[in-house]
């Protein structure tokens, strides 16, 4: 499974933070309906560099409607995004008697998904779930096009006071990692050292479990960039057990399994980025004593309560995408609903709604022990 699992890895720091269709898809999925011309349009960027587009026109009447945004003709973002909509689609045929799902397709451009958004809500949504990527939810949220129930599936950095009718749900590696920080420190840790890849995404994993560890008290001893030549880690087998109780290794699969025999039996702890799906004994005996977080649609696959959704059986990265999509269509459901803020047990975890209009993810522990994966009962 590594193989599949090294394929994405590029993309996906950029959406933390194409596999084929099935065949009932038709069924649930329509092409996008042009606008019609209006008027009005959108105010300038102070700028003036952005071209004068259309305002969209709120809906009212008709039949109940739900827009899908993804970048599907993206070449870095094409395959995670047919995952989210593979996803999206099954939860909808799960469900039942739901209101139709129309899906837009766009390419890397943002301005690209704020015309989609714009033809969305034109042709009737109700609700608008997407895009995918930081800088077009960026520019969806810029763009005064934002008129109905809106479900961003990413967060952009430095985001402002939320808009009325935006929420957002993601798979932000920031955020795991300061559940991994929660997590130790419940387990009684109290000094970190860490070790991380000159990386946009480990750099990102990092600093959320470093913020949120010496948030709650803790202390950050150091850290230590990861390195493949055996001498050097040799060197740092000394650094990392002496001056801490645990390790925390902001790095994923590969990198994690070169660096743990040189742990001894400190605790260590990780983000789901070293877990490389369906963990043989050789895995489970590289990253002995690993604790990490992860989605119950990774963890939990015979889960009665996931059961409905078939499993299309991708890497296990773009199955994370593919949970996204289910949970999506479901909390597109209670938007729809008025129904944001009751909770929900989804694919990729307890989801809450703060107050920040973010949906918030509550994971599940696990560790590898002896050879195997167990699934710890509290987080």
């Amino acid at each position: 499974m590594l193989h599949r699992w090294l394929v994405v890895p590029l993309a996906a720091a950029v959406l933390y933070g194409c596999a084929p269709a099935l065949a009932s898809e038709a069924a649930v999925t329509y092409p996008a309906i042009p606008p019609p011309a209006l008027a009005e349009p959108v105010p300038l960027s102070p700028s003036g560099e952005r071209a004068a587009r259309v305002r969209p026109v709120p809906p009212s009447g008709g039949p109940q409607q739900i827009a899908l945004l993804l970048p599907l003709e993206s070449k870095s973002f094409g395959r995670h995004a047919d995952a989210v909509r593979l996803g999206f689609l099954a939860a909808a045929k799960a469900q039942g008697g739901g209101p139709p799902v129309r899906v837009h397709g766009t390419g890397d451009d943002p301005e690209q998904s704020v015309n989609a958004y714009i033809n969305a809500v034109n042709a009737g949504a109700r609700v608008v779930v997407g895009p995918l990527t930081r800088d077009s939810v960026a520019a969806v949220m810029g763009s005064a096009a934002v008129l109905v129930p809106t479900l961003a599936l990413n967060v952009p950095d430095g985001l402002a006071a939320p808009l009325l009718d935006m929420y957002t749900f993601s798979l932000q590696v920031d955020a795991e990692a300061r559940q991994v920080a929660q997590l130790a420190w419940q387990d009684g840790y109290r000094s970190a050292v860490t070790v991380s890849a000159d990386s946009t995404l480990s750099r990102r994993i990092l600093q959320g479990f470093v913020e949120e560890f010496t948030r709650l008290g803790g202390t950050h001893v150091g850290d230590q960039a990861f390195t493949s030549n055996p001498e050097s880690l040799a060197r740092m087998r000394k650094t990392l057990s002496t001056g801490a109780d645990m390790a925390f290794l902001a790095l994923d699969f590969s990198r994690a399994r070169q660096v743990r025999p040189y742990l001894g039996n400190q605790a260590i702890y990780a983000t789901s980025q070293v877990y490389p799906g369906n963990a043989g004994p050789l895995t489970a005996f590289d990253l002995a004593g690993v604790r990490f977080l992860d989605m119950p649609w990774v963890l939990q696959q015979e889960s009665p309560e996931l059961a409905a959704y078939p499993r299309p059986g991708l890497a296990v990265e773009l199955e994370r995408f593919y949970a996204l999509g289910i949970d999506a269509y479901r909390l597109a459901l209670m938007l729809l609903a008025g129904k944001a803020e009751a909770g929900l047990d989804g694919a990729t975890g307890r989801l809450m709604l703060g107050s920040d209009r973010q949906f918030a993810r509550r994971l599940l522990a696990a560790q590898f022990s002896d050879g195997k994966l167990v699934v710890r009962e509290r987080p």
